[in-house]
């Protein structure tokens, strides 16, 4: 068992949620959008090892690297256009 937590949500849901802001949007053009809108997926562990592997493992499956933002904070990040995916692991102490 791992000694980390990712925050996914259900993937068949969140497709079709896309999918339905896409049609909308196509349908009404007059609809403003986000300059630069992300998604992230959070990663839940007590001590820094343990983040930085919950995000490297998230991370492997978008083909990207791992930034260590400093004081705990990790990150990976892929770009889709202006749309930024990101897997994101933050201390404890900043969860709440």
């Amino acid at each position: 068992m791992s000694d980390y937590t990712i925050r996914s949500g259900d993937r068949a849901a969140f497709l079709a949620g896309l999918r339905e802001l896409t049609d909308f949007l196509t349908a009404n053009p007059t609809v403003l959008v986000p300059r630069r809108p992300s998604f992230a997926v959070l990663v839940d562990a007590d001590d820094s090892d343990a983040r930085r592997a919950g995000v490297e493992s998230a991370a492997s499956a978008l083909g990207i690297p791992v930034a260590d933002l400093g004081v705990g904070y990790f990150d990976a990040r892929r770009e889709f256009g202006p749309i930024s995916y990101l897997v994101v692991g933050v201390p404890p102490e900043d969860q709440k």
